[in-house]
């Protein structure tokens, strides 16, 4: 994420707010127009090649998939290989022998509802690791909800082999005090409504699911217009804002529903890869990302970073080559016997033709797909944060900010020694979900901001929602610098662009979003827009619909090498009778028997 023509922010020192500039660095691969795996593509029939356009999670999934079925890859990249997912170096901040300072999109999250990251993950091997780069999955202990003003709701996330946090009397006291005023400040009567709203899409037939809950805003079908602000910061806009990046108002019932209750079911050790909150012990691209292009490259993957898919040509019923731009940016004419694409669908649709669209209308609906921002700020500490071993949701903050410290988690590192100028002891990495509603400290919205004010604002808002209740918790003095993601451009002006945004999920999404297999013949999707069984634009869903992709593909050249996996979301056994009930009424015209309306 970044590209020649940005320049990166690294860094505003508290005392002085001095601003570190340095440009994007461009990595070429060989100027060749065909792909290559052993002896190169070359040499392969036509009918084994493949062009991942993208490589992000969903093309180097594909790209994994394909190799260990034979096929000649090459994967076509724009920036750098990861995609949203990995991490990056800040630049100018490695001193003493040392290693850059890490920064990111945003902080990972991998929780136990995956199940096919996580597969492809124990496939990728690491040095020392039985499970591979799996094995660099670490479980935070607990997490917060911080609330400004309030005593904050800290909450341990129990799981077998839990090691829960050492706490005080202090920490007891405020965890019990947020406990007590939030269950005070939501009224008997609203909790109950919410509890019942719960078990009526818990037992709702797919049916109903997919018709009135997709058609549903969740802010509706929680009534939260009716409700005290408490059951609405929580409930309605926390719940959507911070887990599925949309907004309460909009957000399809379905998508909120689904994976609250996927959530729900892990925490309770149903049907689980793991934990419910799991992140990696080390930055993103030492952890995972790197292993992974190396390990794919062993199986032959050939990579081309600083390549840019321009266009796809479209003749005779199917892709006769796609025009992708080299790093010195000349056109060249790339052809293979299949096209995965992989890019974001937001950089996808320009490249799909009227052909192409008349070919498959499924197509024509992704320009329907709505995109948000939410992107990551890091901010580099002198001192190790006291905030808590896990992640924090400040629910009250306007711009819906999401943090986690990250040096405790990563117990192979010392932070200050292994990374920067020897004087950051910590990372605090934030996301910032909301970039529309006007700050606390400038008025204004994060758009409307200057990459320094983003800064001061979100730093402002985390004071605000963690120093005010008689515990200083971050301090000015300690701040070393801050990193604002690169993909970020032009904000602080009247046309701010962002390379990386986020699908959401606005009622009707379902039905706009495509299949992995396209009518097009060679033609294939892989991304976390693509219909998969866990409806939310993630890793995992980006992975789960390379593997459907590689599928279909497999299925089109009459491959006789084993199909992928692909695991859908977890079914509680016990509820299928209710929801077997529900289809019954639901074809009958009538509500489901829970709905008290």
């Amino acid at each position: 994420m970044g590209s020649s023509r940005r320049t990166f922010v690294a860094g505003a020192a508290a005392a002085g707010g001095a601003i570190a500039l340095g440009a994007a660095p461009v990595s070429a691969a060989p100027a060749t127009a065909a792909g290559a795996r052993g002896t190169g593509a070359d040499t392969a029939p036509a009918g084994q090649t493949v062009a991942v356009l993208g490589g992000g999670v969903a093309g180097l999934t594909a790209a994994h998939e394909l190799a260990e079925r034979g096929f000649a890859v090459t994967v076509y990249e724009k920036r750098a290989l990861g995609g949203k997912a990995r991490s990056m170096d800040v630049p100018k901040s490695a001193k003493g022998g040392r290693r850059p300072l890490p920064a990111e999109h945003g902080f990972r999250f991998i929780p136990g509802i995956y199940h096919n990251l996580p597969d492809t993950m124990r496939r990728i091997p690491f040095p020392g690791n039985a499970n591979g780069v799996h094995d660099n999955l670490v479980a935070p202990r607990e997490m917060m909800f911080a609330r400004t003003g309030r005593e904050d709701l800290r909450m341990p996330i129990p799981w077998p082999g839990h090691q829960p946090a050492e706490l005080t009397l202090d920490d007891v006291r405020r965890a019990l005090t947020g406990l007590l005023e939030t269950a005070a400040n939501l009224p008997a009567h609203e909790s109950a409504y919410f509890v019942n709203r719960a078990l009526v899409f818990l037992t709702s037939c797919d049916e109903r699911r997919d018709d009135t809950w997709e058609r549903t805003p969740w802010w509706e079908f929680t009534r939260a217009a009716r409700m005290s602000k408490d059951y609405q910061r929580i409930l309605a806009i926390g719940v959507t804002r911070n887990i599925v990046a949309t907004k309460a108002e909009e957000a399809s019932t379905r998508t909120v529903g689904t994976l609250g209750e996927a959530f729900v079911l892990n925490a309770l050790g149903r049907g689980a890869d793991g934990p419910p909150d799991r992140i990696l012990n080390a930055p993103t691209n030492e952890a995972w990302i790197d292993p992974w292009v190396d390990h794919l490259r062993g199986l032959g993957v050939d990579f081309r970073v600083g390549w840019t898919v321009r266009e796809m040509r479209y003749a005779d019923g199917k892709i006769s080559a796609a025009m992708i731009e080299d790093p010195d940016g000349v056109r060249r004419t790339v052809t293979a016997g299949h096209y995965v694409c992989a890019l974001p669908v937001e950089h996808a649709r320009p490249t799909w033709n009227a052909a192409m669209r008349a070919a498959d209308p499924q197509l024509a609906r992704c320009d329907r797909l709505r995109t948000d921002w939410m992107t990551g700020i890091q901010f580099y500490l002198t001192e190790r944060t006291p905030i808590l071993h896990g992640h924090v949701k400040c629910i009250d903050s306007p711009w819906s900010l999401t943090a986690i410290a990250q040096a405790q988690h990563w117990p192979g590192r010392d932070f200050a020694a292994d990374y920067g100028d020897g004087t950051a002891a910590d990372c605090l990495s934030v996301d910032i979900s909301e970039w529309d509603k006007p700050g606390i400290l400038y008025g204004k919205t994060a758009k409307q901001c200057t990459r320094e004010e983003v800064a001061r604002e979100v730093w402002a808002q985390l004071k605000a929602a963690l120093n005010d209740t008689g515990r200083t918790v971050l301090r000015d003095s300690a701040l070393h610098s801050w990193f604002l993601d690169p993909g970020v451009d032009g904000i602080g002006t009247p046309n701010p662009t962002n390379e990386d945004e986020l699908l959401i999920h606005p009622v009707g999404t379902l039905h706009n979003r495509p299949s992995a297999a396209t009518r097009i013949p060679n033609f294939y999707l892989a991304g976390d827009y693509v219909s998969v069984d866990i409806d939310l634009a993630t890793m995992e869903g980006a992975n789960a619909s390379a593997r459907a992709a590689v599928n279909a593909l497999l299925d089109r050249a009459g491959s006789a090498a084993p199909r992928c996996t692909v695991t859908p979301l977890f079914r509680p056994p016990e509820i299928e009778f209710l929801k077997r009930h529900d289809r019954t009424r639901y074809r009958l015209g009538l509500r489901n028997a829970l709905d008290l309306g």
